[in-house]
């Protein structure tokens, strides 16, 4: 019998993006091997991780702070993603395009999933901040 977290989509849809990252790791120079890429792989993986710790007969909050993780350890490798652009690291634009692109859909999956979970949950982006609500 599968694991719950082996018939999620957004799982598979993580491991999808695990090898693209891998393949632009792969690429970026030596001088980064214990740097960018490795952070960008750990972020990469800490994505599915997450997302499989959470199904393990959690509460839906519980499940939704994991898929909370997994947002944030995507958000990281888009972060890396622009560091290796900016110091032009890797010249192959479809393939850095292609994860900038999967790394937006992976993200709209997991918020929908996370939202389906835990509806009334409050989101960061739901937060107003100005200068009239500093102390």
């Amino acid at each position: 019998m599968p694991y719950k977290f082996e018939q999620l989509d957004v799982w598979k849809l993580s491991l999808e993006y695990i090898d693209s990252i891998y393949e632009l790791a792969e690429k970026l120079p030596k001088s980064e091997e214990y740097n960018l890429k490795s952070q960008i792989v750990r972020a990469a993986t800490s994505i599915s991780l997450n997302i499989a710790e959470g199904s393990t007969g959690q509460s839906d909050a519980e499940q939704a702070r994991f898929l909370g993780m997994a947002i944030r350890s995507l958000v990281e490798t888009v972060a890396c993603h622009h560091i290796i652009q900016r110091r032009g690291y890797i010249r192959d634009e479809p393939l850095l395009a292609k994860i900038y692109e999967d790394s937006q859909v992976l993200a709209r999956k997991l918020q929908a999933f996370r939202k389906i979970i835990s509806p009334y949950q409050v989101r960061e982006e739901q937060l107003r901040y100005g200068e009239d609500d500093l102390p």
